[in-house]
């Protein structure tokens, strides 16, 4: 078949990204013998005639839509981002009869109630490299893949069950099409690599385990540092691991970080910790294999509010990761996230004064918890009545201790 993947993001929250988990899911279609063209609506001056020029010149027979993001996650100014979506699907409506599909990360927290709002015909969830191929030979047999696991189908209001596969090196790297047309010198660009999925932590807020599983799930870091080596080949010398805690288990971190120092490669790259199990023995490999950069996601500096939000450190243990990454030159980004159930005024105070006391480089404050279906949150906010039984959650409700104040200025801050 021939199909044509669409990345609907145009948003540049924190970084401007590649269309990673789509480039995943096109050497997957590729892989099991369909035609596959990405058109990457950020990089589009004009994305409407962008779509029509592709539409005209591939003539797709499924068209793969992916939804990165609902929303800015912003309390004090929300912005909904399905109505960008929305123009997407309307203008691949209006110059084709390829089925639309859905996918993405945004879309697998809300499927069901993203792909009534937008308006598609089916939608994917899981494994994305294994669903979207396996819906795509049902259509070409002329099946209908409603009752494919990850599949979801307009007008239908069963809840698809999700399956993910147990090891990732049976998935495909993403081609080269997905960074072909980025600047390699663009100081801003840092190429996405993804060695992991899944989370177990349950933290009580987090859409993670939702998205990716439960189950940690790896790929041979033997395999990781190649394709980082192919990376740097293609000119780029910034790497971004989009893994959502790079140090969990330690011991493959460790290995992993040991891989990549073996490739001998120019390159700088940036991940995200969570604050425990960080010993110095893989800070110190980490910045042997080029890791500049940490995002340090503590949330607050209260035991007690950590507690409630169900982490697994208390602040002692992020001071002592944190002045290990300044000892190895690595820069340590760090996130407050504040008005969560419990939060106090007096617990604000303490988690703004605990920040400060990291001396970080650069500290981002979240005011008020964006609220995910599934999740202890949101299970807490309907018990106290802040949500309405019934309410789906893809238009942004926030959760937030009324009466709590933060100044301004803290929302983000960085050291000269």
């Amino acid at each position: 078949m021939n199909v044509l993947l669409v990345s609907a993001n145009t948003e540049r929250i924190n970084i401007p990204t590649l269309p990673f988990g789509l480039g995943l899911v096109a050497a997957a279609v590729r892989a099991a013998g369909h035609q596959a063209v990405m058109l990457d609506l950020m990089t589009a001056v004009d994305p409407r005639s962008a779509i029509e020029r592709a539409i005209r010149e591939q003539r797709p027979d499924v068209i793969g839509i992916s939804v990165r993001n609902i929303d800015d996650q912003c309390m004090q100014s929300p912005r909904f981002l399905l109505d960008q979506v929305t123009s997407v699907v309307a203008a691949c409506r209006a110059c084709s009869q390829a089925a639309l599909v859905l996918g993405g990360a945004g879309y697998s927290i809300f499927p069901a109630a993203a792909l009534a709002y937008l308006g598609a015909d089916l939608g994917v969830c899981g494994e994305g490299e294994v669903v979207f191929p396996a819906l795509l030979s049902c259509l070409e047999c002329g099946d209908h893949p409603s009752d494919l696991p990850g599949v979801y189908a307009a007008g239908r209001s069963a809840r698809a069950q999700r399956t993910f596969t147990r090891t990732l090196d049976a998935l495909p790297f993403p081609d080269e099409d997905l960074w072909s047309l980025a600047d390699p010198n663009d100081p801003d660009l840092w190429v996405p690599v993804q060695s992991r999925r899944g989370c177990l932590l349950d933290c009580s807020y987090c859409s993670t385990a939702i998205i990716e599983g439960r189950t940690i799930r790896a790929r041979s870091p033997r395999l990781v540092a190649a394709e980082i080596a192919r990376i740097a080949q293609a000119g780029f010398r910034r790497v971004y691991f989009v893994d959502n805690t790079f140090n969990l288990p330690p011991s493959y971190a460790l290995e992993l970080c040991q891989w990549i120092t073996a490739q001998r490669l120019d390159i700088a790259w940036r991940c995200m910790l969570y604050p425990h199990a960080v010993s110095e023995e893989l800070v110190r490999a980490m910045a042997e294999a080029g890791c500049v950069e940490v995002s340090l996601g503590f949330e607050s500096g209260s035991a007690r509010i950590l507690r409630a939000m169900n982490k697994r450190f208390l602040p002692e243990e992020v001071r002592r990761i944190s002045d290990l990454l300044a000892t190895h030159g690595i820069r340590r980004m760090g996130f407050l996230l504040l008005g969560g159930p419990g939060e106090t005024q007096a617990s604000v105070e303490e988690s703004l004064a605990f920040a400060d006391s990291l001396h970080l480089d650069t500290l981002k404050t979240t005011v008020g918890i964006r609220i995910y279906p599934d999740t202890p949150l949101a299970r807490t906010a309907l018990r106290e009545g802040a949500i309405a039984p019934g309410d789906d959650l893809l238009f942004p409700r926030f959760y937030m201790t009324p009466g709590l104040t933060v100044p301004s200025d803290r929302f983000t801050s960085e050291r000269a």
